[in-house]
């Protein structure tokens, strides 16, 4: 498995001041930006577009991670990566051809990811492992933040695991496994263990009160667990 990375979701960050916010978690330690965009069709919610997307690519070297929870999903794929994303994942359920819109993503010059829900199979990968850069698993229900991690998505995260293990061993592409939704500290530990490499937080990051040492020290203990799962496997 390749290195841990920490992805804060901007969807909890203060957006009266979201450069600060961006640049702030970056230096605290962040490997990602994860740039949550909601439709209030797909998923109960409305949060941000492409030109939000546009102003903070300048604001941060770090890889913009653009999740789409919006349907349909192909047209909005060569906007965002015109406004500066790297990797751009979405539902299968919001494309009518998701071998298309995979090959659209990476045709566009973005990493391409497909984006999974608690209760979506896993059959969608079947044929579409050679496409695909990121497997993201919602370990909540799309549309809010702030919610608790289903505990399922550990018995998932392991069956995706073998699945990504066994085609880096045909062709050694990395594919990179994320789970978004509920990670905080005392969970991510588990969350490791059962195969992910990278790890979506927003509320656990960006509402991290400055008394306990704000951004820096929530991503210095979510660190400090991910290192005791890379002492064990060492």
């Amino acid at each position: 498995m390749s290195a841990f990375r920490i992805a804060p979701s901007i969807l909890s960050a203060d957006f009266a001041r979201l450069g600060e916010e961006i640049t702030r978690v970056v230096d605290a330690g962040a490997d990602v930006i994860h740039f949550d965009v909601m439709d209030n069709h797909y998923v109960p919610n409305l949060t941000i577009g492409p030109l939000v997307c546009q102003a903070i690519r300048p604001v941060t070297t770090a890889l913009i991670d653009v999740h789409l929870m919006v349907k349909p999903v192909d047209a909005l794929i060569p906007i965002f990566a015109k406004a500066g994303a790297d990797i751009i994942s979405f539902h299968p359920e919001a494309s009518e051809h998701v071998d298309r819109t995979l090959a659209l993503i990476r045709d566009c010059g973005c990493k391409a990811g497909l984006a999974l829900n608690p209760a979506t199979s896993l059959n969608w990968l079947d044929h579409v492992m050679d496409r695909l850069d990121l497997i993201l698993l919602m370990s909540v229900n799309p549309g809010f933040g702030g919610q608790s991690f289903i505990p399922s998505t550990l018995d998932k995260a392991l069956s995706v695991r073998h699945r990504i293990d066994a085609h880096r061993d045909e062709d050694g592409q990395e594919i990179w496994l994320q789970v978004d939704g509920g990670v905080k500290a005392s969970n991510i530990r588990a969350i490791a263990e059962a195969g992910v490499d990278t790890f979506v937080a927003g509320s656990a990051i960006f509402n991290a009160p400055d008394a306990d040492g704000g951004y820096r020290g929530v991503i210095g203990e979510l660190r400090a667990e991910l290192g005791q799962v890379m002492a064990r496997a060492a």
